[in-house]
């Protein structure tokens, strides 16, 4: 699998991500192209990226949740490959040379991702380890503050449903993209960090404990299933 980093274009949703969105920007190949899409609507900070970097788009956006937002910048993409990152994530050096290096092992993927650099929280499930290279795992599902697509096992630009405002919806497309039989990886000499944690108020708790129980009770009602999302949300 060929990759390079003219080639990926990074994906990142903001709402209210002053305070950290350019230490991300930072940590990317100057060489990619970054797409924005800015959700609370912010000319200023629109105003403020384009300015100050290169190779960079700013969509302006209503508060669509991630899911929708990240659909906007995959279906704007023209490059092959598109890295959907969360605003609080940081690379580090090698983080893109090992995930391309061991990613140039395998055939084929429809997802991939470095790991979490905190080993308490990893950002995937379930795994078995590729034959071929040792730092390459083969999981069930990895988190969507940071994914790799290739593009092409997309063709019907079926990326994140819609219907999921803010939780579950990574697990969604990879639920999807297993039944199809297609390929998700982790590569483990591959570190991001993951900022994440990043205290609300009382109101926004409100609505996240809202969004969680939606979200619960859709995925498992499109999945597995009316009666069974009942029982879930009743635990």
């Amino acid at each position: 699998m060929n990759l390079n980093l003219e080639d990926i274009t990074f994906i990142i949703v903001t709402y209210k991500s002053e305070s950290f969105i350019h230490e991300c920007i930072n940590t990317l190949p100057k060489v990619s192209k970054k797409i924005i899409i800015e959700n609370s609507g912010n000319i200023g900070l629109q105003k403020e990226l384009k300015r100050k970097y290169d190779n960079i788009e700013v969509i302006l956006s209503n508060n669509v949740g991630m899911g929708a937002g990240n659909n906007i910048g995959l279906k704007s993409c023209k490059t092959n490959f598109a890295y959907v990152l969360n605003p609080d994530i940081k690379l580090k050096k090698d983080t893109l040379k090992n995930l391309i290096n061991s990613l140039a092992k395998i055939k084929d993927f429809s997802l991939a991702s470095p790991i979490n650099d905190n080993p308490k929280i990893p950002n995937y499930k379930s795994f078995t380890v590729n034959q071929n290279d040792s730092n390459i795992l083969s999981v069930e599902s990895i988190d969507g503050f940071s994914m790799l697509f290739n593009l092409k096992n997309f063709k019907e630009k079926d990326f994140f449903d819609e219907n999921f405002f803010l939780y579950l919806e990574n697990d969604d497309l990879c639920l999807r993209i297993r039944k199809k039989n297609e390929y998700i990886y982790v590569v483990t000499d591959s570190l991001i960090n993951h900022k994440g944690g990043i205290n609300t108020n009382e109101k926004l708790e409100y609505l996240r404990n809202w969004h969680w129980m939606w979200s619960k009770f859709y995925f498992n009602k499109k999945h597995y299933g009316f009666l069974n999302a009942i029982s879930k949300i009743s635990l």
